[in-house]
């Protein structure tokens, strides 16, 4: 297949056109001291697993209006004093999956926690957390869940989920507060870059194939959903684009780039047809802090999977101290 959008030089060269709102980081703060003041309890309890070499717990914390989300921890068994911490938000469609999956962090010796998705988990792997919000008229799917208003957008409230994950987390005795890392793929990468740009106690950050950046572009080259969702909004609803874009401006990856601080480790595609590579370019090359991105050339959407998730381990743990 042909490569479907820029490649080199002019992709590493790419810079997003994406306007930062005025408002921007008051949006952010408000929401956020918002969803801290609805408060809510953090129940954690012992997963029901075979697994004997690490621990597997179940939690449940209060995420945006309260609402409770779920999620797996996973510690190694054998630990002493506070470990650093990996939370892994998913990609679109999915959710927190099962307990004994993906445990490669807590082998290495990382506290782990993966997030659930509210409203999603029926796609590709099960979730178990409600989003109990409506919405207006949108497309199937989430991206178009409340986006003509930006405080009744869907990722409003899983941004939001993302960064009350990491407060429920840091009130454990075990999890090293000076090393918190946040990662994930595709949809999960973008709202690790979000977490990254709303919450300065992230120490690491490590998007994979990131979605949810430079919206603009997005629209106009990705070739497969869930952007298309966006077009076939608008195709329907002329009227109101400028309301569409308007709201994505406060949910868009590039500009929570802007703002992030912590050192970053990226992941692309050359052949992605869903998150096509300039829109991930867009965010790479606004990134505010110590940065690298890997390519893989001949990969679509996939990206590098456990090839990117060795180089996640031998860089966090160097970065970390940790082995």
């Amino acid at each position: 297949m042909p490569f479907p959008d820029l490649v080199q030089p002019e992709l590493g060269a790419y810079v997003s056109s994406v306007g930062m709102p005025d408002d921007f980081v008051q949006f952010w703060t408000s929401t956020i001291a918002d969803a801290r003041q609805a408060g809510g309890e953090v129940s954690i309890v012992q997963a029901q697993t075979t697994l004997t070499a690490v621990q597997s717990f179940d939690v449940t914390f209060p995420g945006y209006g309260g609402h409770p989300i779920k999620g797996w921890l996973i510690l190694p068994t054998h630990h002493e004093g506070r470990l650093p911490l990996v939370a892994q938000y998913i990609g679109y469609g999915g959710g927190r999956g099962l307990a004994h999956e993906q445990l490669h962090w807590a082998a290495s010796g990382f506290a782990y926690f993966r997030m659930d998705t509210r409203g999603q988990g029926s796609d590709w792997s099960v979730g178990e957390t409600a989003d109990p919000v409506g919405s207006t008229s949108s497309i199937p799917g989430f991206m178009t869940r409340g986006v003509l208003d930006k405080n009744d957008y869907y990722y409003r409230r899983l941004f939001t989920d993302a960064v009350r994950a990491i407060d429920a987390l840091l009130g454990l005795d075990f999890v090293d507060p000076e090393r918190i890392a946040v990662c994930g793929d595709s949809q999960g990468g973008g709202i690790s870059l979000a977490v990254g740009g709303i919450d300065p106690r992230v120490k690491a950050v490590m998007p994979d194939v990131p979605f949810l950046c430079d919206f603009p572009r997005a629209v106009q080259t990705a070739v497969r959903d869930p952007y298309l969702e966006i077009v076939r909004f608008l195709a329907q609803h002329r009227e109101k684009k400028a309301a569409v874009f308007e709201t994505l401006n406060y949910f868009d990856c590039v500009n929570f780039a802007r703002r992030s601080k912590a050192p970053a480790l990226f992941s692309v595609a050359l052949m992605d047809e869903v998150c096509p590579p300039s829109t991930v370019y867009g965010a790479f090359n606004a990134y505010a802090g110590e940065k690298t991105i890997t390519e893989y050339e001949f990969n679509n959407h996939e990206g590098g999977q456990g090839y990117q998730e060795r180089q996640q381990m031998t860089w966090l743990s160097r970065l970390f101290g940790v082995g």
